[in-house]
């Protein structure tokens, strides 16, 4: 959608709550796109947040007549204008982007056009509790670090004491199992 057609719909529309629903199927549709162009390789720690940060903001998106959705002034509604200028304004980037596959520079778009869509939504949902991205980036990365420990634990060489306190725990766990094997088999 670009200047024109936000010119369009801002004059054929007498609901001025047209916004809410134009903010998240703009993003429904990024996100998407985001993830196709994601979905066959490893996810880095940066690309999973993007994508988890696009998933908050879009989690329980309200209908237009929801209660908890407030009837904006002038005012509120020229910064709702603006934000979604701004969010058009980054989607011939992500659609460049998305062509020449560069998945980080995607990432970093998609995060610009869910803070534009946050933006939007708390003005129309000000009661509405949004996490910002540095929230799900330190969350993301946290989850990141303890996937990659489970996938190389010691992330670095074993020292001698490392190696044998291994094997001392290697002989128990064995020496266990050998026990319960014998009761089984007595049974």
């Amino acid at each position: 959608m670009n200047e024109a057609v936000v010119k369009h719909v801002r004059e054929a529309s007498e609901d001025p709550k047209i916004w809410l629903r134009v903010a998240s199927e703009r993003l429904s549709l990024t996100r998407y796109v985001f993830l196709v162009q994601i979905e066959d390789g490893i996810a880095t720690a940066a690309q999973r947040a993007s994508l988890e940060y696009a998933d908050a903001v879009l989690i329980g998106w309200p209908e237009q007549d929801a209660e908890d959705v407030v009837n904006v002034d002038d005012r509120q509604l020229a910064k709702i204008h603006e934000q979604i200028a701004h969010m058009e304004g980054y989607i011939p980037r992500f659609q460049e982007m998305e062509r020449t596959g560069n998945v980080d520079s995607l990432a970093d778009t998609l995060i610009r056009i869910t803070e534009c869509v946050a933006e939007v939504r708390r003005i129309y949902q000000p009661d509405f509790p949004l996490p910002t991205f540095a929230e799900i980036r330190r969350v993301v990365q946290e989850e990141w670090d303890a996937d990659m420990d489970r996938i190389d634990p010691s992330n670095s060489d074993p020292t001698v004491d490392d190696i044998e306190r291994m094997k001392v725990e290697t002989d128990h766990r064995h020496q266990h199992d050998g026990q319960g094997e014998g009761k089984a088999s007595e049974a």
